[in-house]
């Protein structure tokens, strides 16, 4: 029956075996060569070159078939490898026999056998090796003294041979415990590298943060996601910083030449702005660079988040600590209007009466802002949703037939929360209502495409919005109406935002030289940033 293969024996182990093997292939060769030119007969009798010849000639042919059980791996590991080094201890015993003895030197050349063997096995088993080569060192001069007249002196330089054996193999023992700690380290730490790498790798795919790095050449090393969707860029590893962003390269300089500060601010396209964080990294002597970006709109959107719970906690304190109050007051003031009193007395009733009421409108508005977390989209049609919002604002607002007018384009679906989409058109429609002319046509709703998205504007023919207050526009509490609460447009944008669309201000639109157009563009944003 055939044995089973070694498969638990690492493969270098058998490489470094097979090496092995090679070398004693040569060696024999090469003593067979030897004695072939200098006749052995001739150089050490006929009795003993015959016996040398065919030891050297058997030897050979036990070297070359152990190439097979290596090759095919027959035995285990430990059983070949003994094999080989005992077929080499019988052999040059018997070779430094028939070349003279102890003097023949021969038998130096099992130490190189003791460290081979060492250095493979990475055992004490080299120590067994040494004992066997060391005994067939002694009976080969013990046989030589016996029978072929040989110094008894000579046990001293057998001696020293067979401590050179040993101190081969301890040597090469250790030297072998060294190697395989440090390899066993090797394999740690290289499986520790593998873990980093691939824990930064997932980091800089998930870091919200643009991260790129940079060499001491100004090459682009390493790109994330984030930084390719601020920047609008591809993989660009291997190119110049200088090439591929100039105005990134810019910073970058002057950071490095410490002209400016290891943070800033750069502008990026569509308005955005990403906040840069150099941090350098040297490497044998040379500088390199992390260049963190980091998106303000994330920044702002985190804010966002803040204050929209902290208005949420202001809101459940004003429904409770302000509502009430206030209930009682308009009560209170609606029965002293009913009373007889004079004119100053009911302008006065009157004026608080409308306060009252100004301050409960701030108050829901205030309020609204709880829905924007609450947002459930549906898909639906523009062009059936405005006419049945036309004629309820219509009723409800009192406006003339064809002041409001609709251009809504068919099969333009949109995701949006009805509610949300109600309450936003209606804040619009009547500021643009509030400020039109009242005319037919003052309000129209004109429905479009725009980059692939879907967009909706309100458009009036009022006066439009001065230079010094768009900036200001969608600021909560600002308002140029001594009537308006200033939360109308910021609520707006707000609810937008929460269905993922987008809410801005343009000029006057088509053919109008006078007015306002709110835009609102549907579709997906993240992180605050505007849909491209």
């Amino acid at each position: 029956m055939q044995p089973e293969s070694d498969n638990s024996t690492p493969s270098d182990f058998w490489r470094s075996l097979n090496y092995f093997n090679l070398y004693r292939l040569v060696l024999v060769c090469f003593i067979v060569f030897i004695a072939m030119v200098f006749d052995a007969e001739r150089l050490f009798g006929a009795g003993k070159g015959r016996l040398f010849m065919m030891t050297g000639g058997l030897y050979a042919v036990v070297v070359m078939l152990s190439f097979i059980p290596l090759r095919m791996r027959w035995l285990p590991f430990s059983w070949q490898l003994a094999g080989v080094v005992c077929s080499d201890i019988v052999a040059l015993s018997v070779l430094a026999h028939a070349g003279g003895g102890i003097q023949s030197s021969v038998g130096l050349l099992l130490m190189v056998s003791m460290a081979v063997a060492g250095i493979i096995s990475r055992g004490k088993i080299t120590l067994f090796f040494a004992a066997l080569a060391s005994i067939a060192a002694l009976l080969e001069h013990t046989f030589a003294v016996l029978y072929d007249d040989a110094s008894v002196a000579q046990y001293i330089q057998v001696g020293l041979l067979c401590l050179s054996y040993f101190a081969v193999a301890g040597l090469a023992h250790k030297l072998a415990q060294y190697a395989l700690e440090n390899q066993n380290l090797a394999q740690r730490r290289g499986r520790d590298l593998i873990g980093m790498a691939e824990a930064n790798r997932l980091v800089m795919r998930d870091m919200q943060d643009g991260v790129l790095v940079v060499d001491e050449h100004d090459s682009i090393v390493q790109m994330n996601p984030s930084a390719s969707r601020l920047l609008h860029t591809g993989e660009v590893s291997g190119h110049s910083l200088s090439v591929s962003f100039p105005l990134l390269y810019e910073q970058y300089q002057q950071w490095k030449n410490s002209t400016m500060s290891a943070r800033t601010t750069l502008q990026l396209d569509d308005g955005l702005q990403a906040r840069l964080r150099f941090v350098g990294v040297e490497r044998d002597a040379a500088q390199g660079a992390v260049i963190f970006l980091e998106d303000m709109q994330h920044v702002q959107a985190e804010a966002q988040q803040i204050k929209l719970a902290a208005l949420g906690r202001l809101t459940a304190n004003l429904a409770h600590e302000v509502r009430n109050p206030l209930s009682a007051i308009s009560y209170a003031t609606e029965l002293l209007q009913e009373e007889p009193g004079d004119a100053r007395q009911a302008r006065l009733l009157q004026l608080i009466r409308d306060n009252t009421q100004r301050i409960n409108r701030i108050i829901q508005d205030v309020m609204q802002l709880n829905k924007r977390d609450r947002a459930q989209p549906e898909t639906f049609e523009l062009s059936m949703f405005l006419p049945v919002f036309a004629e309820e604002f219509n009723q409800a607002e009192r406006v003339e037939s064809g002041v409001l007018v609709l251009q809504a384009e068919h099969n333009r679906m949109i995701a949006f929360d009805r509610g949300h989409f109600r309450q936003v058109l209606w804040n619009l429609c009547r500021n643009g209502l509030h400020f039109g002319r009242h005319v037919s046509g003052s309000l129209v709703l004109v429905t479009g495409i725009e980059r692939g998205r879907v967009v909706l504007e309100v458009q009036d023919d009022g006066p439009g919005i001065s230079v010094e207050h768009q900036s200001r526009l969608f600021e909560p509490f600002f308002t140029t109406d001594d009537q308006g609460t200033g939360l109308g447009l910021y609520i707006a944008r707000e609810l937008c935002e929460a269905n993922g669309a987008w809410l801005e201000y343009h000029g006057p639109a088509g053919e109008r030289k006078s007015g306002a157009c709110f835009r609102i563009t549907f579709g997906e944003r993240r992180f605050g940033k505007r849909p491209v």
